[in-house]
């Protein structure tokens, strides 16, 4: 390499690559100094040339300053600057220079291999073991497969489905043919005819057969068998058709970290859910929890849990897989969807949201009702309506009877008349009922009124008409099922009337609310489609 300096200017020179630049000091200039470059572009093929630019990239800063002017550093003053000036100059392009030069070099293979090999020798060594933590939480995508969606929809279904089947096997009273849990083995029916004698004979130790069914034989037995068999045998059909998809989709990252949990609790609801129906079962198969002579049935207390449950379970899963699929259609057209969204932040529609919220509430408390009124058999007694005997209530001392306490001084009266005494219970479930009736009535004169008739979006529209008429049917449903002594097919389509209900009133809110998730992904894809414009 050749180096030569003047008074006014360093001029570096590298014959074997064929490239030279130099600086000059120029007094017209701004700072008095100007930069001359010029640069001979080497041969692509010269794999010398390109050792060369590489070897050069590596040099020391001193390496491109004459000494000469190193002598001058040593011996001028700080004052002079434009020595100085120069040489930083200098300095700054042939990084710039050799900096380019490499990018062009990348192209070649000699530059990809050596670009490959630096930056595996830069590379920080990684933990054995895996990534860190932060590296697998941002595995996990940003948002849920639609998939996922579909298959918490159809879980959804398949919840509702063993709802109104379970509401079955309490009517036809086949809850208690099965007198074990077997949570394994129990998934096979009896294979042969000593199999069947042996659950018979079990059946027959029960306190329902003893008081209730003592005129059964096997053959009817069967026909009760097969309805608890069938409606265990679904159970563990939804719990191993949700917990292997859900540890599949976990494991191949098809969720969202939040979607994860969401499928977690659900699974562990779904066992706690099995458990819970055991745990009712087994209150029927003891006489010491309902008064002797009575007729045989489940606590009621934990009918209604194993009811909620079920409730809980499938509201869970319906949401979770609305929210996704919303997902994917906002960001289908993120234009669309963030005027939805800003549509539905109108302050108009501040009183209709949480009306929506009240309502779901109410119909949730209603649902609880309901199972109490079933565990205690209250359908059978007042069959009319909207009286009940001579009033639109029964006399106060049947309401609040001491018979139902338990503690000598009275202290329990008012809850266990309110959860226990058939008559109160019946009357607490109409006037819920007659509640939510009236409630979905009024949130329905309130979305046409005035600024929020102009501000409700059209989805929440058709939530709120579909509530009116599928309250309007959840109430003729339950009058004629009282009317009519419980009748089978209609207290069937009572209870899926009202979990159609809540599922009405559960879609109706997740349209009024704005997922900030979701906002989110679809501002950050405007902004980036806005970029690239």
């Amino acid at each position: 390499m050749m180096r030569r300096a003047t008074a006014v200017g360093v001029k570096l020179k590298l014959p074997s690559s064929g490239l030279t630049f130099s600086t000059r000091a120029n007094p017209k200039g701004p700072t008095g100094t100007s930069i001359e470059q010029t640069q001979t572009s080497p041969p692509r093929n010269n794999l010398a040339i390109l050792g060369v630019r590489r070897a050069a990239a590596q040099l020391s800063r001193s390496s491109f300053v004459c000494g000469q002017y190193i002598r001058q550093q040593k011996i001028a003053p700080p004052t002079s600057s434009r020595i100085v000036q120069l040489a930083r100059a200098a300095r700054s392009y042939a990084t710039t220079t050799t900096t380019a030069t490499t990018a062009d070099s990348q192209h070649t293979p000699i530059g990809k291999l050596s670009s490959q090999l630096g930056a595996t020798a830069k590379a920080p060594e990684q933990p054995l073991g895996g990534s860190s933590s932060d590296d697998a939480k941002s595995s996990f995508p940003k948002t849920s497969s639609k998939a996922v969606g579909y298959w918490l929809i159809g879980s959804a279904a398949s919840v509702f489905g063993i709802v109104v089947f379970g509401g079955l096997t309490r009517l036809t009273e086949s809850g208690l043919s099965i007198t074990e849990w077997k949570p394994v083995t129990g998934s096979l029916p009896p294979m042969s005819a000593a199999d069947w004698e042996s659950e018979f004979e079990k059946y027959r130790a029960s306190p329902e057969f003893k008081l209730l069914n003592s005129h059964m034989d096997l053959a009817e037995f069967k026909k009760i068998y097969f309805m608890e068999w069938t409606h265990r045998l679904w159970g563990r059909f939804i719990g191993l058709s949700f917990v292997l998809p859900t540890v599949y989709f976990i494991a191949r990252r098809r969720v969202t970290p939040r979607i994860a949990g969401t499928l977690v609790g659900i699974s562990a609801l779904i066992g706690f859910q099995g458990f819970i129906g055991w745990w009712m079962v087994k209150s029927g198969l003891k006489d010491d929890l309902f008064a002797p002579g009575s007729h045989p049935r489940v606590s009621q207390y934990r009918l209604a849990a194993h009811l909620s449950t079920a409730f809980v379970c499938y509201s869970w899963m319906l949401l979770a897989g609305l929210s996704i699929l919303r997902t994917h259609k906002a960001l289908r057209d993120p234009q669309a969807a963030a005027k939805a969204f800003a549509a539905l932040q109108s302050p108009a529609l501040r009183g209709v949201r949480g009306s929506v919220a009240g309502l779901t509430l109410l119909v949730a408390t209603t649902v609880f009702s309901g199972a109490l009124v079933a565990g205690l058999d209250a359908g059978l007694i007042y069959n009319e309506f909207p009286k009940m005997g001579l009033g639109l209530a029964p006399p106060k001392s049947e309401l609040w009877d001491r018979f139902y306490c338990r503690n000598e001084d009275g202290s329990d009266l008012w809850w266990r008349n309110m959860l226990e005494n058939p008559s109160l219970v019946q009357l607490d479930h109409r006037i819920l009922a007659t509640t939510t009736f009236f409630a979905v009535l009024a949130v329905f004169a309130f979305s046409r009124t005035g600024r929020v008739k102009a501000a409700i979006p059209k989805d929440v529209r058709k939530g709120v008409n579909g509530l009116v008429h599928l309250v309007s049917m959840q109430a003729a449903l339950g009058i004629c099922t009282l009317i009519y002594m419980v009748p089978i097919p209609l207290a069937a389509a009572h209870q899926a009337g009202a979990l159609a209900l809540l599922t009405g009133v559960l879609v109706t809110g997740q349209r009024l609310r704005v997922p900030k998730s979701t906002l989110a992904l679809v501002q950050k894809k405007l902004l980036k489609a806005a970029s690239q414009k």
